[in-house]
């Protein structure tokens, strides 16, 4: 294949991504068809065939890489690795805020698929794999007495929940965004998890 065709059929496959994300966040896996998904990338609906075996494969390649694409963006460095847990319980929150505000559409297709029947085991373990991140730190944070004994899946969803329904008002425009706001929203974050002394 020559180098234009290969790039010719990257860019095909891309836009076939870029139109699943927007239709599966905004209408779910069962509400969207793939001639919609066609109709929206501007190939016909063969050709998404020729990328993807069904639709159950392409919801699958998309949350691999959308899981991908959060993890890199929360990935800690080695000092921030070491640091203490109330430092990296901010890096994680205010990451996600960032994350979140830059990529909507990424955190919302996440988020109404993670529990999705259609996920494949490759994908569930893309998704474990990153709450176990999240889940050392909480765990860390509990036995040190800093964190509430929760159990970490109820703390996540917790600080989860507040993140994804704070950004949601950010991009309707109820809320204005600015740098405060996130740090005075993770602030409120931590006070909801941490240990009560």
């Amino acid at each position: 294949m020559t180098t234009a065709k290969t790039a010719a059929a990257n860019n095909k496959r891309v836009d076939i991504l870029r139109a699943a994300l927007q239709l599966f966040s905004e209408r779910g896996f069962s509400g969207t068809t793939v001639p919609e998904i066609a109709v929206q990338a501007k190939v016909g609906a063969g050709t998404i065939y020729r990328y993807f075996a069904s639709k159950d494969e392409l919801v699958n390649v998309l949350f691999q890489e959308c899981m991908r694409d959060l993890a890199e963006a929360l990935k800690l460095d080695e000092g921030q690795a070491a640091a203490a847990v109330r430092d990296r319980f901010r890096y994680f929150v205010i990451s996600m805020f960032r994350f979140a505000l830059q990529k909507e559409r990424v955190l919302a297709f996440i988020d109404a698929h993670s529990g999705a029947e259609v996920l494949d085991s490759e994908s569930r373990r893309c998704f474990e794999d990153f709450l176990d991140v999240i889940r050392s730190v909480l765990d860390e944070g509990k036995a040190k007495g800093e964190i509430a004994p929760l159990p970490s899946d109820a703390l996540i969803a917790i600080v989860y929940g507040s993140i994804v329904k704070l950004v949601h008002a950010m991009k309707s425009g109820k809320v204005e965004t600015s740098p405060e706001l996130i740090a005075d929203a993770e602030l409120c974050c931590w006070n909801a998890i941490r240990a009560r002394q």
